[in-house]
């Protein structure tokens, strides 16, 4: 199913507020409530909308450091890659994890405390991860962008 202008202008408005009421939603969108709750589900059902969150801050939860972490595993069979990819995802401090083209084969997005804690995490989980033959930490100074919304068009 294509997208037609009404239905970009709601993934737009829910990406921007996700907690929006059905009918401030229609009103912004120049629809009838019913239609547009019916939009929605239909959204929701083919997957356009795969879920609605609450994006936390992560300086208020005391884990305002970001650090990207490239890793290069020792090969690149596929049992080396499932491997390494079930026990990255259990490390709750990697918010994202990307198999990636490139002289890395994986970058992970990693949050901590501080510099201390990130050397904790390294320590206890990262160093322990299967496969890597090589890793490489990049701390970022600041955020100048960051964004969940996808460009709708």
């Amino acid at each position: 199913m294509s997208l037609d202008d009404i239905d970009r202008r709601i993934l737009v408005a829910l990406q921007n507020k996700g907690r929006m009421s059905n009918s401030d939603l229609s009103e912004k969108v120049h629809l009838s409530p019913s239609a547009c709750h019916r939009r929605v589900q239909r959204l929701e059902t083919e997957g356009y909308i795969r879920d609605y969150v609450a994006l936390l801050d992560a300086r208020r939860l005391g884990v305002p450091t970001t650090v990207f972490v490239e890793i290069t595993l020792q090969g690149q069979a596929d049992e080396v890659l499932d491997a390494f990819e079930k026990a990255v995802a259990r490390i709750p401090d990697v918010l994202e994890c990307h198999l990636m083209a490139g002289a890395a084969d994986y970058l992970l997005k990693v949050v901590a405390e501080d510099t201390e804690d990130f050397a904790r995490i390294h320590r206890q989980h990262l160093a322990r991860l299967p496969g890597v033959g090589q890793m490489q930490s990049s701390f970022a100074l600041r955020t100048v962008c960051n964004t969940t919304a996808l460009p709708v068009t």
